[in-house]
């Protein structure tokens, strides 16, 4: 399912319209029709409360009974970390979930956390980092990257594995980009070896796609402003403490990003995964044909193959770095 865009619309390019699939496109009405009947909730409690149960928007994966939490200390207080781990860990991945920095929980992602642990043998650690309004930028980021660097001293102690990966969907890709710029510039961004980074907003301005949005599934420029109202308060929005699209991303890790086609952060990942690649970083980039914001979560062929290829990737940045 993932294509490489090519020029002339040849039959490999995920941008023509026959490239979706019949089915790709049954679960995005289907989807459509769920967020018709949605009622607005009330505030961002009753929001937080319908989106963490899947009424909201997307569908939330089984919780796993394998997962046990831990509480690390953090810049205000501990932060809650969700431990899914395979039998015989060769490396851990840090997971920053999406929920556009004012929605969601680490408990919500299991189905495919699971997935890179039976696949590439990493131990997921799913960060519950704070959430705006109520604790805007950079709190969440602060929390990451908090979490990422007791990762880097208590990854072998923890799991018996030092290799290490980071990610994240949608604004849990933004952090984690973020994070990594941070921890570069901290002296220790080689400690993690790869990136997955799904669809994320890497420039709080919006690009193109992002601006010309309407109606669109999931994310729509109006309701992303409003997001980013929420989370960046003062900030410039072209700062790159806060939209790593216009940082310097030397010295990063590997990484792949992943997108779909029908997705209004398509630019973000096109712009961020060119960037990624003229500052001498390795990058690959996967363009989903028909994929919506968030799609990897939904039923069907689409979503398996966006996670299958995660998993394939994690494993192979492992294997490649001698772990």
């Amino acid at each position: 399912m993932m294509s490489k865009s090519s020029p002339g619309g040849s039959p490999d390019d995920p941008f023509r319209p026959e490239a979706i699939s019949a089915e790709t496109r049954a679960v995005n009405a289907a989807l459509a029709a769920k967020l018709a009947a949605v009622v607005p909730p009330a505030d961002v409690a009753a929001m937080r409360a319908a989106y963490a149960a899947g009424h909201l928007s997307l569908p939330v994966s089984p919780r796993s009974p394998r997962a046990r939490t831990l509480a690390i200390p953090g810049p205000a207080g501990d932060i809650g970390l969700r431990i899914l781990a395979p039998e015989r860990p060769r490396g851990a991945y840090l997971h920053l979930h999406g929920g556009g920095w004012t929605a969601g929980t680490n408990d919500m992602w299991d189905g495919p956390l699971e997935l890179i642990g039976r696949e590439a043998g990493l131990v997921a650690v799913s960060v519950d980092y704070r959430l705006a309004p109520e604790a805007p930028f950079p709190a969440g980021l602060d929390d990451a990257f908090a979490a990422a660097q007791w990762l880097v001293q208590r990854a072998e102690a923890e799991f018996g594995a030092a290799w290490l990966a980071i990610g994240g969907e949608s604004a849990g890709a933004h952090l984690a980009a973020s994070t990594l710029v941070r921890m570069r510039d901290a002296g220790v961004g080689g400690a993690y070896r790869a990136a997955n980074l799904m669809y994320g907003c890497y420039d709080l301005s919006l690009t193109p796609s992002m601006r010309r949005a309407r109606d669109t599934l999931i994310l729509d420029r109006a309701r992303v402003e409003a997001l980013v109202a929420g989370v960046a308060g003062p900030f410039d929005l072209r700062d790159p403490a806060i939209s790593p699209l216009y940082a310097d991303l030397s010295g990063l890790p590997t990484a792949l990003f992943s997108v779909g086609t029908l997705d209004p952060l398509i630019d973000d990942s096109l712009f961020m995964h060119a960037r990624w690649r003229a500052a001498g970083n390795a990058a690959e980039l996967a363009v989903f044909p028909g994929g919506v914001h968030g799609f990897h979560m939904l039923e069907g062929q689409l979503a398996q193959a966006a996670n299958a290829g995660v998993a394939r990737f994690l494993d192979a940045a492992r294997g490649a770095g001698g772990a």
